[in-house]
């Protein structure tokens, strides 16, 4: 699992039918002291995250097809929870 913080929204006009009704954001990892890598990656919105906010995201495929029960999903990465705090 990764932490990060969503930077932006990604929008298509052409896209894989899975995606249709389906939000893509953008999320840049975060270092142990909290602060963003610039190491960024997409991933489906499962939990209505917006920009700013500090998510944790599962970057594995089958999980995250596990996550929508579909096991043919075209999907790599998915947000599955908003953090609230983080103690280190």
């Amino acid at each position: 699992m990764i932490l990060g913080q969503v930077c932006g929204a990604i929008h298509s006009t052409i896209n894989h039918e899975f995606y249709d009704n389906r939000r893509l954001l953008v999320v840049d990892r975060l270092n142990l002291d909290g602060k963003p890598s610039g190491k960024y990656l997409i991933a489906v919105d499962s939990v209505d995250a917006g920009v700013g906010e500090t998510v944790l995201v599962i970057d594995e495929g089958n999980s995250a097809r596990q996550v929508v029960n579909d096991d043919s999903a075209p999907l790599r990465s998915i947000i599955i929870g908003i953090v609230d705090d983080v103690y280190i």
